[in-house]
């Protein structure tokens, strides 16, 4: 079975109809038919934010048969704010096709048709497809303003917005929806998303809490693992993604909270774990595509290389993200075939190419590859103009400060590089950005601790940079014996006092006249106590480079 549908859900020709048609009435439709629309138009206001197709109330009544089919199924996903498959997704783009022919001024149809091109956009890695969901998005606000209760509409925005990296546009929608209903759940994934994009990491907890209020079960469940995993408190985020696997039904819904558990494992430098989760959301879900890219990725780590180059080739052949084209081509280049790694990284210039005429932004995945790869000043060009548009998340920091540090200008890139570590968390890659940054500064200790950082959070966590940070690392030497301390240089000893020639006054200090005025007896215990007191002396705190501060941790120890 074909991890994706054999079809691509296509609209026919007619899907939007020439300008004015929405003045025409839609004729009737059979009764059974118009209210199972309706009521699903009223639950789904269809939104499918980061892998889930998002509904609004659950309190509708649905009147699935026993045996629900793909449309169905899909319906009861998005009433619980669960990822529906990739087969349901196509019946449900196919079902909604072909209502809008002939019901073209259904906006809750336009929405749900427009959100799912959204999700199919995402999870094929077809940019084409956001076109489409925007087409349909705005016919549907055309059939009923968002101001006239078309929310759903502005949430699919806001959806595909996140999708194509434009957070700001994204939070726009989302805190439209929010203040006009604050108690509509379907906007706070999009408002989760758009701040972890910007760096509002604040906010993003805050919509995080908010949307746990409102909509329990699996899909807050994930949603508070990752903000956990963002803030670096691993262990919370290992158990809540343990719960959100062990709740989920779904096989989609499960593949997606197993393949959580594998980037966690992952990220924690557990390769076998990691197939193993990766392993078993392929076997609940085959379509589950990223997670072959996991498992990729951890396959390499365990030296499985042929595995790894045959689940990298058929991911990039039917999922062609950018990120998954650079780490094969590196891949290859860890293995010295050259020509190999140079048809990869002409490959993913095409896909960069083809991105920005769809309107996608992937400059932080060409930043990074610029800057290893390529020209290191366009990658500072690149995140200079993710900045300057306020979208300044660890992943941009971690870019611009690892780009103008290719770019020679080290002692520049390192505020960002700090900025992407100081966020909390625990990327084995930021680590080793800011290592060589602070060692190419000649920042020795801090150096080796963000080193000796890296390969701790991650030893295997790329096939080029990992052996480059164990051989930056050895070049640092170890550390003086003794700790910090003893890298400081002793106190010098106070000079002895001259003895006094017979006859002469008693001087301790330089003013005679204050010393002859304190009396001999004063001028004595004055000599006493200053032979006494310790020269200036630096604790081993002061004298070794000062920790980063991580976000978070006054409140842990409160």
């Amino acid at each position: 079975m074909d991890a994706m549908p054999q079809q691509n859900p296509e609209p026919p020709p007619s899907t939007l109809p020439p300008e004015g048609a929405t003045a025409v009435p839609p004729p009737p439709a059979p009764m059974r038919t118009t209210l199972r629309r309706a009521a699903f138009g009223a639950v789904a206001g269809a939104v499918l934010v980061a892998g889930a197709v998002v509904a609004v109330p659950d309190d509708a009544n649905d009147a699935s048969p026993p045996v629900p089919g793909p449309v169905a199924r899909a319906e009861a996903a998005a009433a619980a704010g669960s990822p529906a498959s990739l087969s349901d997704l196509t019946a449900l783009i196919g079902d909604r096709q072909q209502w809008v022919e002939t019901h073209p001024s259904d906006a809750p149809s336009w929405a749900v048709l427009g959100t799912a091109y959204v999700e199919w956009g995402r999870r094929s890695a077809d940019a084409a497809y956001y076109t489409r969901a925007e087409q349909a998005l705005q016919r549907s606000l055309a059939a009923q303003p968002g101001e006239r209760g078309n929310t759903e509409a502005w949430v699919g925005l806001g959806a595909l917005a996140n999708a194509r990296h434009d957070h700001l546009a994204a939070k726009k929608w989302g805190e439209t929806v929010r203040a006009r209903q604050p108690k509509n759940w379907a906007a706070y994934p999009v408002l989760i998303d758009a701040y972890n994009g910007l760096g509002e990491y604040e906010a993003a907890v805050r919509a995080t809490e908010k949307f746990g209020s409102l909509r329990k079960g699996v899909p807050a469940l994930g949603r508070t693992a990752e903000m956990y995993r963002n803030q670096g408190w691993r262990e919370d985020a290992l158990a809540t993604a343990q719960e959100a696997a062990d709740r989920a039904t779904a096989p989609a819904e499960k593949a997606a909270a197993l393949h959580r558990l594998g980037d966690l494992a992952w990220e924690r430098g557990e390769p076998a774990e990691a197939v193993a989760q990766y392993g078993a959301a392929l076997r609940t879900d085959r379509g589950h595509l990223a997670s072959l890219a996991g498992r990729a990725r951890a396959l390499v780590a365990l030296d499985r290389t042929d595995e790894a180059l045959a689940d990298y080739r058929t991911v990039t052949t039917k999922l062609p993200r950018p990120e998954y084209v650079l780490e094969l081509g590196e891949l290859y280049e860890s293995l010295n075939l050259d020509g190999d790694a140079r048809t990869q990284y002409t490959r993913l210039r095409e896909l960069l190419a083809q991105g920005r005429t769809d309107g996608v932004d992937e400059s932080v995945t060409e930043a990074l590859f610029e800057a290893d790869h390529g020209d290191p000043e366009a990658a500072v060009e690149l995140m200079r103009t993710e900045w300057s548009a306020l979208r300044r998340s660890s992943a941009v920091s971690d870019a611009l400060g690892w780009a103008l540090h290719r770019a020679g200008r080290s002692e520049e890139g390192l505020q960002y590089a700090e900025r992407a570590v100081e966020t909390g968390v625990r990327n084995a890659s930021y680590a080793y950005h800011l290592g060589m940054i602070e060692s190419a500064l000649g920042q020795g200790g801090p150096a080796r601790g963000d080193l000796e950082e890296s390969l701790r959070t991650n030893p295997e966590f790329s096939p080029l940079a990992a052996p480059l940070a164990q051989e930056a690392l050895d070049a640092l030497g170890a550390p003086a014996s003794g700790g910090p301390a003893d890298m400081e240089p002793s106190a010098p000893e106070p000079a002895p006092e001259p003895e006094p020639s017979p006859g002469a006054p008693e001087r301790s200090g330089t003013d005679g006249a204050d010393e002859k005025d304190a009396g001999p007896g004063k001028a004595e215990s004055r000599e006493k106590a200053a032979k006494d007191e310790p020269g200036p002396k630096r604790s081993a705190q002061e004298a070794a480079p000062s920790p980063k501060a991580k976000p978070g941790a006054e409140a842990v120890a409160q």
